[in-house]
C-alpha cells in the first residue's frame, strides 16, 4: 500500500513541542500545585535517580492545585517508597527481558508484541519495565527490519501489538512504513496499539495519523491507558472522536493503584467516563511486581471486592475483567472473583 503520511503539519509539531517541553523536576511540579511546602512530598525527589520525572504539562494542567492526594499527581511523582526493597518485588516481574530477536516479544501464540520506541511522553512510578533494557532493544529501523524477518517466518502471527515505551513516541512517518511492512504480510489481520501518549498529550491524534489507520487493511485497535476519570477531560474526548471516525477500535486497561482507584464508586465513574469517552474498560490488571511500586501494591482479596462491588453500580459491559499477567503463561490470568474471602 502507497505511503500516505506527510511530515509537517501544525498539529504534528504541536505534539513534538510538547513532548520537548515537559517537567523532568519533582520541585517544579510541587511548585506548579502549589505543593513545594508540604511537609512530606518533597522528600521524595531523590527517587528520580531510581526512575526519572517526566510528566507532559498537558497531564499537570488536569491536577488539583493544592491537593497532595491528586489521583493523577500521585500516579507520576517521585516517592521515598520507591527505595523500599519490598520481597516478591523484582526489577522484571513479567519474565520478558529475553526478546526473541531485539525488541520483539513473542510472549502469545498468536500475537507478538513490537517494542516500537524504548521512552515515553510520562514516567508513570508504577511501570512494570521501568527497570527494561531498552538500550538492548533500541526503537529503530535495522531492529524492526529483524522483527519483520521473524514475524514474517512465523504464519501462526495475525496480530501484532505495538508496545514500548510507548509506540506513538514514534513520528507519523514511522509508523507509517511499519503499518506498510506489516500490510504486505498477508497472515496478519489486527494491528493493536497500547499506548498511554494521546491521553497525556492529546494532540499526538493527528489528522494524518487518523488516515493512515482509516487507509490500512488490518483493523486497528488502540488500547489507552487510562486509570482515574480526572485524566479524560475535552481535548482527550476529541482526539478519541478522530479516532473512532478513522474506524479505530478503542479499549482501554487500568491498573488497580491504592490510593488512586482502589474503590468501586471511583472505578464506577471511570467505567462511565470512558464509554462516554467512546472508549470501552477492557482490562483491570492487579499490579505487576515490579521493584519500587510495592506502595501501590492492592491485594488480591481486596481486588475481587471491589470488583464484585463494581458489579453492582455499572452495566456488565462496564465492568473490566480483573486479570494479572504472569511470566510465561501463554495469556493473561483472570481474577476468580468467587474466590473472594471478604
Amino acid at each position: 500500500m502507497a505511503h500516505i503520511i506527510t511530515q509537517n503539519t501544525a498539529h504534528r509539531e504541536d505534539w513534538l513541542h510538547q513532548l520537548a517541553d515537559v517537567i523532568t523536576d519533582p520541585d517544579e511540579l510541587l511548585q506548579l500545585l502549589s505543593l513545594n511546602t508540604h511537609p512530606e512530598l518533597p522528600q521524595g525527589r531523590d527517587a528520580r535517580r531510581l526512575f526519572a520525572l517526566r510528566v507532559p504539562r498537558a497531564f499537570a494542567a488536569r491536577m488539583q492545585p493544592g491537593d497532595a492526594n491528586d489521583p493523577l499527581l500521585r500516579q507520576v511523582l517521585t516517592a521515598s517508597a520507591e527505595f523500599i526493597d519490598a520481597p516478591g518485588f523484582t526489577t522484571d516481574p513479567l519474565d520478558e527481558q529475553r526478546s526473541v530477536v531485539p525488541g520483539l516479544l513473542h510472549k502469545y501464540r498468536n500475537r507478538a508484541l513490537l517494542l516500537v520506541k524504548g521512552g515515553c511522553a510520562v514516567n508513570c512510578r508504577y511501570c512494570f519495565r521501568r527497570h527494561f533494557p531498552y538500550q538492548e532493544n533500541q526503537g529503530n529501523k535495522a531492529n524492526w527490519l529483524q522483527a519483520l524477518e521473524y514475524i514474517r517466518q512465523h504464519p501462526e502471527l495475525d496480530e501484532i501489538i505495538f508496545s514500548g515505551g510507548d509506540p506513538l513516541m514514534a513520528k507519523d512517518h514511522e509508523l507509517d512504513w511499519l503499518i506498510g511492512e506489516l500490510e504486505a504480510l498477508p497472515h496478519l489481520k489486527r494491528l493493536r496499539i497500547h499506548t498511554r501518549l494521546p491521553v497525556v498529550i492529546p494532540a499526538r491524534i493527528t489528522a494524518t495519523l487518523c488516515q493512515r489507520f482509516s487507509a490500512s487493511r488490518l483493523q486497528v485497535l488502540m488500547v489507552t491507558h487510562i486509570n482515574h476519570a480526572n485524566e479524560i477531560d475535552p481535548p482527550l474526548r476529541a482526539s478519541m472522536a478522530q479516532l473512532r471516525s478513522a474506524g479505530v477500535t478503542l479499549l482501554n486497561q487500568s491498573v488497580l493503584l491504592r490510593g488512586i482507584n482502589d474503590n468501586a464508586d471511583t472505578l464506577a465513574t471511570l467505567s462511565n467516563a470512558l464509554f462516554d469517552a467512546g472508549i470501552l474498560p477492557y482490562y483491570l490488571h492487579v499490579l505487576d511486581k515490579v521493584q519500587g511500586a510495592a506502595h501501590f501494591m492492592v491485594s488480591d482479596d481486596e481486588a475481587r471486592a471491589i470488583v464484585k462491588s463494581l458489579l453492582s453500580k455499572v452495566s456488565g459491559y462496564l465492568v473490566p475483567r480483573l486479570t494479572r499477567e504472569v511470566g510465561g503463561e501463554p495469556s493473561k490470568t483472570p481474577l476468580d472473583l468467587r474466590l473472594t474471602q471478604s
